[in-house]
This record gives C-alpha cells, structure tokens and sequence, in this order.
C-alpha cells in the first residue's frame, strides 16, 4: 500500500468552496479509481485554513491513475484560486504497519 499526504493552507475566506469540492473530489475519487482505499481530509484546530490530505492506493500505479484521473484535473484547476501559493507540501510513503 502507498501513502499519499497533501498539507496545504486555504485563502481565508475560501474555507467552504474548498470543502465542497474536496468533497466532490472525493467521491469521484471511490466511484472512478478502484486503487483508492481511503481519503481522509483533516483540518487544524488551530488554523482552520490548514488542511491534511490522507489517501491511501494499492500502488504507485494506482496514485499516477489518480494523478490522470479527469475529476482530478477538474479538482485541481477549481481549487487553484483556494490555495495559498507555495503552502502545497505532497509526500508519497509506504504504509508500512496500521492498527485499527
């Protein structure tokens, strides 16, 4: 399994167009990308404009179908206005233990 982790910062002002299409994004993202196993969006409690993207894929290949993806390419262009310049940090890891 591959760990894909998103941090960004919100323009303030922006919070709610920002969570209403990540929310479209990740609905498509369970309906059009089988290699996707779970998306996870959490906010900072102390900066509410601080988000954390958590996803989880089968494989590199499966995290490049979601970069190609064209729900993807809609998502990013309607979030660009929403995001800090420079804030987007992407790390792409190996899950390597999970306890639930």
């Amino acid at each position: 399994m591959i760990a894909l982790t998103v941090s960004l910062q919100v323009v303030p002002g922006h919070r709610a167009g920002f969570l209403a299409a990540i929310e479209e994004n990740a609905e498509r993202t369970f309906t059009d990308e089988p290699g996707c196993h779970y998306f996870d969006v959490v906010c900072d409690l102390a900066d509410d404009h601080h988000f954390v993207f958590h996803e989880i894929y089968d494989d590199e290949a499966a995290v490049d179908a979601h970069r190609a993806a064209p729900h993807f390419k809609v998502w990013r262009e309607a979030v660009g206005r929403y995001v800090v310049p420079g804030s987007q940090v992407n790390t792409l890891s190996r899950r390597l233990f999970h306890h639930s």
